[in-house]
């Protein structure tokens, strides 16, 4: 008989995080969410506290963060909330120096002072609920303007892998055009087996989705679908990859 789940990686989403804690009698699914960089999670689910599927509920054992608004300023901790993460320097199983980088530049430089210290970056937004509970919105570096008007990935993604049954998965990213202008919301699709789908299609039902679930005045701009993302070892999705291989294709040299 299964006590509990663990689950650590790209954050899980509530109905994935449903059916594993139904195949044991509902018990709780508890997240774990860090990096190889910190050698442990800096955030977690806990057995001592309320659960939420898809979320997280508690610092890690030794770790302490703040959520950073726009200024660099930390919201109060009871405040609903969304914004990148600063991690107080000193906790269990952190990095000192890194092989063939500069770890002070890596992870210091530019972050704000808090309590006398400087954060730490780790390049997470999180999102705070009004009931406390936290959920990860994707890293710092995939956070969107589109049209004037900020959002993250991981939301893109949640409305978009809904749009249609063929979908197995969808990765979300942005590109500024060559010649410049508003950035351009780009999909990346990977479909389940036995379906097929033509990209302009799922282009009309994504933008669909995203302009009735999230912001009228975003739309898709383009759709490609591939047989798999790529990720890291643990799990997560490194978006960065995909959208250095969307540049590729349309930088002027791919083309010759």
């Amino acid at each position: 008989m299964f006590r509990c789940f663990a689950t650590t990686g790209e954050a899980s989403n509530v109905d994935d995080d449903l059916w594993l804690s139904s195949k044991s009698y509902y018990k709780p699914v508890l997240e774990c969410c860090g990096g190889t960089e910190l050698s442990s999670a800096y955030i977690q689910g806990s057995l001592l506290q309320p659960q939420a599927f898809g979320t997280f509920s508690t610092a890690a054992m030794t770790a302490g963060f703040v959520i950073l608004d726009e200024h660099g300023q930390p919201y109060p901790d009871d405040k609903a909330c969304v914004g990148e993460v600063g991690l107080l320097p000193l906790y269990l199983g952190a990095t000192n120096r890194l092989l063939n980088a500069d770890h002070e530049k890596v992870y210091f430089k530019g972050m704000p002072m808090h309590n006398g210290m400087r954060l730490r970056r780790h390049g997470d937004v999180l999102k705070r609920t009004v009931g406390g509970y936290l959920i990860v919105q994707g890293r710092a570096d995939d956070t969107m303007n589109l049209g004037g008007i900020k959002t993250s990935s991981v939301e893109i993604e949640r409305v978009c892998d809904g749009a249609d049954e063929s979908i197995l998965e969808t990765a979300a990213i942005s590109v500024a055009p060559l010649g410049g202008g508003p950035e351009q919301l780009i999909m990346f699709v990977v479909p389940k087996k036995e379906y097929s789908h033509q990209p302009e299609k799922l282009k009309i039902l994504f933008s669909r989705a995203i302009q009735s679930n999230l912001n009228p005045l975003f739309k898709v701009s383009f759709v490609k679908i591939v047989p798999e993302f790529p990720r890291t070892a643990s799990n997560k999705l490194l978006r960065r990859v995909l959208r250095d291989q969307v540049k590729q294709e349309l930088s002027p040299r791919s083309r010759i």
